[in-house]
């Protein structure tokens, strides 16, 4: 007797069957037609996107509430293009996140609307990639260590906004604003860490919040967090690692949960945690090696370390060992998103990157300009930007440091569709990322 399929079989099968006919139709193709299929469409990408950020149809309405992400969606989306807006533009969206800027701090979605974290991020992010003195000194700073001081909780975790929500996303876009602002400290970091750490759950993954299923955003939002507080060596980093490999499908691209979809924006969120994770290859060899198999985790990860004498060192102020380096103590928690970048790669990805990109090229591209989720779906900002911030962590993982360009069989297809390279905890281009390190490390 045959078991009856569930929906999600059905659906899983019908999304591999659009996939592999679209990889059947590629192989069967001539050498000059394959290149053509896997060229990065750029210039409709570019008009898509610009067209985009100067108007946009009534259509877009339901976002209302979102219009920072689409600043930061579609300019993240044409830095990595390598490209810019015209100055004209660049100053419309200074002046129009200005206008979201809460007399109070934060940015809220729109002009007049309530302070939320996810719209900080964004603004901060937008803000950072326009780049130039006009765009950068826009931010209060001041007010915005304020906002992040209002939503911070006892537990150690933030709320989105007064009276919203707590989880793994406030954390990350808090701390992420703190650090690239150069505004973090121990006040917002405490407690932090313990608040993620009863978020990794028994999977590996991270979840939202306690007790919820891991989940790619939120395992990128934990993690990038725990590196950016440098509690990183609290984590289950055997586990996050074998949860987040077994997320990329047959179609080569990730899904966000188990038995879900696959979908091209977790080519940022699962692809961006490997990023992080081959910058930690010394912490990572070192719980492999204390690994239990008994029991399935790591045998000591609690976030202290035995001196000498056999007395515990608080992590959160001696720890930073990233790779060969170890900072001296104290540590600036402001500098360790600087540090981390320069942290020379010496551990390969350990995900197919080479399939990612042909997903990202073949299903998730559309000809016509911007990228979607799936075959089928119909392209978006989000998906844009998160597709493109993928292919380039992708492109990139090969390159030892931030200043060696990839090899050629680094980049499927033409060398040509070799995107900027993106910092891979704050997701700004990192030409941005060093003008705004430096601008806010001025006193």
């Amino acid at each position: 007797m045959t078991a009856a399929t569930t929906k999600t079989q059905q659906e899983q099968w019908m999304v591999e069957n659009q996939v592999f006919q679209i990889f059947d139709l590629f192989a069967d193709l001539p050498r000059n037609a394959k290149s053509a299929l896997v060229e990065l469409q750029r210039d409709n990408h570019l008009e898509y996107l610009t067209k985009g950020l100067k108007r946009l149809d009534p259509s877009f309405c339901v976002l209302d509430a979102n219009r920072p992400w689409l600043c930061y969606w579609i300019l993240h989306s044409i830095a990595l293009l390598g490209d810019y807006v015209e100055h004209e533009v660049e100053d419309n969206v200074v002046d129009f996140l200005s206008c979201c800027q809460d007399p109070n701090g934060g940015y809220g979605g729109g002009p007049g609307q309530l302070p939320h974290l996810a719209t900080t991020y964004a603004a901060v992010n937008a803000l950072i990639t326009v780049g130039g003195e006009r765009s950068l000194s826009s931010i209060n700073r001041e007010k915005v260590y304020m906002f992040l001081k209002r939503m911070k909780q006892p537990s150690g975790a933030f709320r989105m906004h007064d009276a919203g929500e707590i989880d793994v996303r406030a954390c990350y876009t808090a701390i992420s604003v703190a650090s690239v602002l150069n505004i973090l400290d121990d006040e917002l970091v405490q407690n932090v860490g313990d608040y993620i750490l009863s978020c990794q759950t028994y999977e590996g993954g991270i979840s939202g919040e306690p007790g919820a299923e891991a989940h790619g955003g939120y395992t990128f939002c934990g993690f990038a967090t725990m590196i950016l507080i440098n509690e990183v060596n609290r984590l289950d980093l055997a586990g996050l690692l074998d949860w987040v490999a077994f997320r990329q499908g047959r179609e080569g691209g990730f899904q966000g949960r188990t038995n879900k979809l696959v979908d091209s924006c977790y080519s940022f969120w699962q692809g961006g945690a490997f990023a992080l994770l081959q910058r930690l290859h010394a912490i990572l060899d070192e719980q492999l090696a204390n690994y239990a198999p008994q029991t399935g985790v790591a045998s000591d990860i609690s976030g202290g370390e035995e001196s000498s004498d056999g007395t515990q060192v608080d992590d959160k102020t001696c720890h930073f060992k990233l790779g060969g380096m170890n900072a001296s103590c104290p540590v600036n928690l402001n500098s360790i998103g600087y540090n981390f970048v320069k942290q020379p790669v010496e551990m390969e990805a350990l995900y197919q990157r080479w399939a990612l990109q042909q997903y990202i090229l073949l299903c998730a591209q559309d000809m016509d300009g911007g990228l979607k989720d799936k075959p089928g779906k119909r392209r978006d900002f989000y998906h844009t930007c998160y597709s493109l911030s993928g292919l380039s962590l992708s492109q990139h993982s090969w390159s030892q440091d931030e200043d060696s360009a990839p090899l050629p069989n680094a980049v499927m297809g033409p060398y040509a569709n070799l995107l900027e390279r993106t910092h891979p905890l704050f997701n700004v281009v990192l030409d941005q990322y060093y003008e705004a390190q430096e601008f806010f490390d001025t006193p």
